[in-house]
């Protein structure tokens, strides 16, 4: 049977057997939690009856996705227990049990509103925003995998995620059904418009433009470069820069240090550059980036 084929089969005979489950959730606890009560209460989670290998399925990739509609309502109660959803997921990083969730609801409707699959890298939390992106590490075995949750649970105590069926098998948890792990959620970065990236360097000009002190202007670009290694005694946590400029048709080198950040130093600095033979050095302001 075909991979498609044999999850549409799983499907139906899953369907059949949450449909007899949820029959046996109270009355009491479908009224504490609302529509997906009697989905949270079921117990005993199963693997596929027709194991399909997902030893090859691939992480999650993380990308920027908007927040879904569905899922990040904030507080939210389930089971008479009141949760609260992040407002991001940046810096997130938990240690704690991880549980998996498989046959039981697979094809069913995840909090965010879409069908989970338990061939699918995914996983459910109870506060991270739908969707976001977390890499479970098992501290038992070293395993890695990255999931993308879509889905809230688990809602057993002392647990911090609920991984789908692949997840599971590719951390190696699937025996036991619970393991030590660590979480940290990968928030993928925006890409830098070109845009952005002119206003960085406007914004880098302007903090480095100011009042600087200018040694002199000189026809020989090697004699510039000198004078300038010369002040470098001078000038600790300062930059020394030589700019060409054109004048009258040639190009003049001028030997500038700075930026000063106040007239103390400026007035030390012009006394240093004299007594050590640059007498005509003075200030100069270079232009801010809006100018």
């Amino acid at each position: 049977m075909s991979r498609p084929a044999l999850r549409s089969a799983v499907a139906l005979v899953t369907l059949g057997l949450l449909a007899g489950c949820a029959g046996k959730v109270s009355q009491q606890e479908q009224q504490a939690g609302g529509e997906n009560a009697g989905r949270y209460a079921l117990t005993h989670d199963v693997a596929p009856e027709d194991p399909v290998d997902v030893s090859q399925v691939p992480d999650a990739v993380p990308r920027l996705e908007p927040k879904s509609l569905g899922g990040n309502r904030s507080p939210y109660e389930v089971l008479g227990k009141t949760y609260r959803v992040l407002d991001s997921a940046l810096g997130y990083r938990e240690r704690g049990t991880a549980s998996w969730y498989g046959r039981k609801f697979h094809g069913y409707e995840t909090s965010n509103g879409e069908v989970y699959d338990m061939y699918s890298m995914t996983a459910a939390h109870k506060s991270l925003p739908l969707p976001s992106f977390v890499r479970v590490t098992n501290l038992d075995n070293g395993r890695q995998v990255v999931v993308r949750v879509n889905d809230r649970g688990p809602f057993h105590e002392g647990r911090v995620i609920d991984l789908s069926y692949a997840a599971a098998y590719r951390l190696g948890m699937l025996g036991k059904g619970t393991a030590r792990v660590e979480l940290e959620a990968i928030v993928p970065r925006r890409a830098t418009s070109s845009a952005q990236l002119v206003k960085a360097g406007a914004e880098k000009l302007a903090a480095e433009s100011g009042r600087y002190l200018q040694v002199g202007a000189f026809a020989d670009a090697s004699a510039a470069d000198r004078i300038g290694q010369r002040l470098g005694p001078l000038s600790p946590g300062l930059s020394l820069r030589v700019m060409p400029v054109e004048h009258g048709g040639r190009t003049l080198y001028r030997v500038q240090l700075g930026p000063v950040q106040d007239s103390e130093t400026e007035q030390r600095l012009l006394q240093q550059l004299a007594d050590a033979g640059y007498s005509k050095a003075r200030p100069v302001d270079l232009p801010r980036a809006s100018e």
